[in-house]
This record gives C-alpha cells, structure tokens and sequence, in this order.
C-alpha cells in the first residue's frame, strides 16, 4: 500500500467503521463462539442449552419432570414442571423478565446465590442464544395460575407477553425451530438426545425425563409389532397409524446404576460398585466399578456438565484412589515380591468410574466448560475417595485383594507394553527413516495442510497411491483387520505391526509428566486421517476396529477433530462404456439416477454398478468420488457423549455376544449391510 493508499484508509476508518451488535446479533453473526460450531453438535447443543435449565430447577428442589419432543418438522418442544420463567415487569429494563431472559446475554437467575445454589449454565447465554438461532421461537410459562406466552423470531419478539388462559399447574414450555440458513442441517438424531437424556437422569436421580419423536419412518412398512419404546407402523383397513417412538429415562440410585449400564457388557472384577456419596460444602457423588478389562473408563461431571478434559475433581480422585490402594496393599504385604515401582495408571486399569460434583461457582476454562479449575474441589475429591475407599476395603478383604490383584498385574504388562512402546517411537518419524515401508508420504510439511489415508488393504492401496495429490495426501495401506484392542493387553496393542505402523506414520509419542499412556500430539504430522475402507461388512469391521484403537488410545485426536471417515459412493449408474454415469451414496439417490437414465421410462438400458470394494474403481473415479476435497464426502467423527460411546465400543468389541446381537438386530434395518 502506497503512502496516499494509507492516508486514504486512514480517512475512511473513523467512528462510522465501529459497528455495535445489538441484543443477540452477536450469536446470530458468530453462533459458534457460543455453541461451538453449526454442525450436528451444535444444532443439539440447542436442546441442551433449555433442558439444562429444566434441570437446574430440579437442582433447587422445584421440578422432577422434564418432556423432550422432536416434532415432524425437526422442531422441538421442552416441557417440565418447574416454577416456570418469571414474567413481571423488570424496572430497569421496563421489560418482562421473560424477554430480558429471552433477549439479553448473561441474564438470568444464576446469578443470584438465592435463587439457583448450583446451577450448569453459568454464563446465562444458554436460552437466549437458542432464541437467537431459531427462525421461531415461542415461550409458554405456566405462573401463578396463568398462561404467559410469547413468541419470538431470530431471537427478536414477534408478539409482546400475553396472557393466554388459565391453569392450575406450573411450568415452562419452549418451542424452537432451528435457522435453517445457520445450521449446516436441522435433523435431530433420536439417539443423540436420547443419550444425552439418559445421562441427565443417571445424574439426577428421582428426575424422570421423557423423549418422543414425532417423525414418521420415511418408508412405512406395515407392522403387526408393538414393541414399547420403538416406533411402529401399523396396518389397517383404511390407514396406516403412525405410532410415535418414545423412551422414558429415570434412576432411583443414580450414579450406582449408571455404572452398571456402561460396565452391563464386561466381566466385573468385584461384586457390586464402590459408592461415595457426601453433601458437605461441596457434593460429590462416585460410583466406581473393577472389570477384567484393560482400559480406564472415568466419566467426569460438574453440575451436570460432561467434563471431558476432566480437572482438579478428577484430579483429586485419581490421587485418592492411588494413595488409598498404594497404602493398603503395602500394609498387606501384597508388594513385598513386586521388583519395579507401580504407576499411576496401574491403579485404573478395568476401572470404570463416575465422578459427579456440584459446586456452587464452578471455575470453567472457558464458554465451553470442559475442564474444571476450582483448586478446592481436588482436595475435597481426594480426602472423600480416600475414605470412602478405606471402608470398602476394610469391610471387603476379597474384593481389594482382587483389585490389588489387577493393579500388580497391570503393573507386569505396563514394564512389557513399555518397551513395545519404546518401539514404536525410537526414531524420530520426521526425519524420515523411522516411516513404515508402505507408507506413500506426502511432500508437503505442515500438518494443517496434510491427510493421512488408512485404506483397505493393497490392491485399494495401490489405486489410492495413484489417484491421490501427493502433495497433501498420504497414504498407508492396512494388512486386513488389525487387532482388536478392546479385548487384548496394551503391550500387545503396540507389538502390533499394523498399529505401530499407525503411530510411526502420525508420528505420535506416548506418554506425558501428567499421564503415561496419553498421547503426544506435538509431532503430529497429519491435522485429517481419513478412515477409506471397502462399503461392505468387512469394510465397516476393519473402521470399526480402527475407531475402536482410536477411541481407547488416541481420544485427543478425535476430540481435536482431527479424524474422519472416507465416503465412497455405493452405485454408478450408466448406459454404456462411453458413459461416465451419474455416482450415487443413497438407496434415494440411485433411484432418482435410474430415473433420470431412463427413456420414456425404459430403463433396459440402464445399468447400474454396485461398489462393494475400492479396488473396483479406477484411479481416477477414486480421486474424483472420494478423495478429491472439491467433490468428496467426509464425515468427522466427534464423541458427542463419552459414556455412551464407552459402552458401545464396549459392547460391540467385547466378549459378550448377545448384547451386541441385540443392537445389530435393532439397527441393521437403518444401515445398508451387504452379506
């Protein structure tokens, strides 16, 4: 820029250049800053948001019921029976406190002690960012024997509060149909909410929570089946009737029963859970359960709030549970042979845990509260887990020797897995001698431009080497199924050659100061690793065991977003060999394409290729359906809820078949599973 350029900007940037977002325009121009993104976590962070304030009244003792709907339209309606949004006239802002709630940042009662003593919103933005992301938006409050309502578009009142009847009950009801020129797509998912829900009432035990959804199937298939909690279609005469799916989640014991719900498929190592329960200045709820598999699975929770980079809370339990088991076993005498010192992690292996805390004024890092920093709370987790810990080992000899057990010979694998870790990292990947020899590497250095392809076997191998941009794209073909890690020791994980393949070519370390198994992404080579495999079942196997590797061993790289699955097109639909043909992904799309192939409807001519592996596409039809970013689809993996996705992984790579028969008997009607 040229000296009279500068002069000339200088000009125009003046007191007319500033520009003040009024009311909830800030949310509607950076949504993400305060939901976290507009994909599918955030159009379901928008029901979270309300039922946490459904919940929050049940926090204080005035609601035990909260309803969810998905209605047709993918809009939502959340009801309970709390106190209900209070509707007088603020004198300040010469509104209601309904619109002020509604309408204004950081508002609400969390901000007074006496009103919510703890509270999982905490920065008051929740319900008015919904508000300001929903094309419509309708407020109904049962208060005082009447009926308020008022309704709202883009976070702006459309109808002031009116009073609209009477009742004899009291409550909030919030309807809200998500922007649909904000949100990359406005499907709920059932089972996203319904986890979410099951979660909530684990939590809050004596809460019951409902969800229902409205939508019809998309293809209705007369049903003489009435199965309770699915949904159904049911032949008549004269119609269909649509029988709407509907769950209801509610737990007498809380957190004793939502361990045994994620351990129900594994082997457990003791009789029943270690349980803590204490209200003293801070609350804190554990339920804790021994299995005789090899992973830690620790569920973290503030207010209600899934902590998944955990904090001081899981801090203080994992000192408590240490020191605890340490001191008895040595008194014991059940360390006296032990020829190395035991870690840490040792302790927690085959331990599944929830660890609930409420505090008053949680410090977050953070809008996104996901680690908590409150240096109090780990002192007050520690002492409670250690005397609680005390008396159960105390009263149950059997059981602690059983843990301690498990401890030393987690211990004895960790000094083996050890060295097989020493393995895979003994020579720096980025200087290019310690890369796997069927790795085809990328020439570009800077991980953030940089992919990584896992694919199927070498023949799809060889045609994705060919078809790829090798200056961004790697490649590493996979040798069949690699192990499953669900069900085999650590150190036989990293003696796997296929797995250390994995880490040498991330170019990952294990082991940080804080945690001896957690993974070291400052090298990491790749910011996309792409899952590319066959769209059959073997296909689907192998990503299944390489989502499991990564859900058990690599979680930062799936919460960092940094992993996703490859989208190969499942038919090509053609009329001859000249004909590039028209590529479909869906049952729906295929049939549009025959339809469209067709002369005055004559599909003789039609053919239609059906994809089962990768290797039958030319280097070419690789690159441009699924690995061309200008074309492909990719779908990022993210951990909406990590309870619910350690008890599937669980149950789907455990040992115990029936569970998993009965969830593929469930769902292989919504997939596309070839035999």
């Amino acid at each position: 820029m040229n000296e009279e350029q500068m002069k000339e900007a200088e000009k125009e940037y003046g007191a007319s250049s500033i520009k003040v977002l009024e009311g909830l325009e800030a949310v509607r121009k950076r949504p993400s800053m305060y939901i976290g993104d507009v994909g599918e976590r955030g159009l379901h962070h928008l029901v979270y948001e309300v039922v946490d304030n459904s919940i929050d009244e049940a926090l204080g003792g005035f609601c035990n019921r909260i309803d969810v709907t998905i209605c047709e339209d993918n809009s939502i309606i959340v009801k309970d029976n709390g106190r209900g949004i209070p509707t007088g006239i603020m004198k300040k802002e010469g509104k209601s406190a309904l619109e002020v709630v509604l309408t204004v940042l950081h508002a609400g009662g969390k901000f007074d002690k006496g009103t919510y003593k703890v509270s999982g919103g905490l920065h008051g933005v929740g319900v008015s960012c919904v508000n300001a992301l929903s094309i419509a938006f309708k407020a109904e409050i049962h208060r005082e024997g009447k009926i308020f309502v008022q309704e709202y578009s883009c976070g702006k009142p459309t109808t002031p509060v009116e009073i609209k009847g009477e009742c004899n009950d009291s409550g909030t009801i919030i309807s809200f149909t998500p922007d649909s020129s904000i949100f990359n797509n406005t499907v709920y998912q059932y089972s996203i909410l319904a986890g979410r829900l099951r979660e909530l009432a684990y939590l809050n035990k004596g809460v019951m929570l409902s969800l229902t959804d409205m939508r019809p199937p998309k293809k209705q298939e007369a049903s003489d089946e009435d199965d309770e909690g699915t949904a159904a279609v049911e032949a008549t005469q004269t119609k269909k009737v649509f029988k709407p799916k509907h769950e209801e989640f509610f737990s007498e014991k809380g957190l004793i029963e939502f361990v045994q719900y994620l351990d129900g498929t594994r082997d457990k190592l003791t009789e029943k859970p270690i349980v803590l329960e204490t209200s003293k200045i801070i609350p804190i709820e554990i339920a804790m359960q021994y299995n005789n598999e090899y992973t830690e699975n620790i569920h973290s929770y503030v207010n209600n709030i899934n902590t998944i980079e955990g904090g001081t809370h899981l801090m203080g339990f994992r000192r408590g549970l240490t020191s605890t088991l340490k001191e008895y076993a040595a008194k014991n005498g059940f360390l006296s042979k032990l020829k190395f010192d035991l870690d840490p992690a040792d302790f927690r292996e085959g331990l599944t845990a929830v660890i609930s805390v409420k505090v008053a004024e949680p410090q977050f890092e953070g809008q996104t509260k996901t680690k908590l920093g409150n240096p109090e709370v780990q002192s007050a987790v520690s002492q409670a887990t250690s005397l609680a810990l005390e008396n159960y080992l105390e009263e149950n000899p059997k059981d602690a020797k059983a843990i301690i057990d498990k401890v030393i010979l987690a211990a004895t694998a960790r000094t083996a897995a050890r060295k097989a870790r020493e393995m895979v990292q003994r020579k720096s990947p980025l200087s290019g001698s310690g890369l796997p020899g069927k790795l085809a590497d990328c020439s570009d250095r800077d991980p953030a431009k940089c992919e990584l392809f896992l694919v199927e076997g070498d023949s799809a191998g060889g045609t994705a080497k060919q078809g790829r941009d090798r200056t961004c794209q790697a490649i590493l073909p996979l040798r069949g199924k690699i192990l499953n890690v669900e069900k085999a020791m650590e150190h036989r994980a990293f003696e796997s050659e296929e797995i250390r393949n994995i880490y040498t070519a991330l170019g990952v370390t294990i082991g940080t100061p804080e945690d001896s198994k957690a993974l070291n992404l400052d090298k990491l080579r790749y910011h996309k690793l792409i899952i590319m495999t066959d769209a059959d079942v073997d296909g689907s196997h192998i990503a299944t065991l390489i989502l499991t590797l990564l859900f058990r061993y690599m979680p930062d790289m799936i919460r960092n977003g940094y992993v996703y699955i490859a989208t190969p097109p499942l038919y090509r639909v053609y009329k001859g060999k000249s004909d590039g043909g028209e590529y479909c992904w869906t049952e729906d799309e295929l049939k549009d394409a025959v339809s469209r192939a067709s002369t005055n409807g004559n599909d003789s001519n039609v053919k239609v290729q059906r994809y089962k592996g990768l290797g039958e596409m030319s280097e070419e039809q690789l690159w441009n359906t699924t690995m061309n970013p200008e074309t492909r689809i990719l779908r990022q993996i993210s951990v909406e809820n990590a309870a619910e996705a350690d008890r599937i992984f669980s149950m789907l790579m455990g040992d115990d078949v029936e569970p998993r028969r009965k969830f593929i008997e469930e769902n292989a009607r919504y997939a596309n599973i070839d035999a």
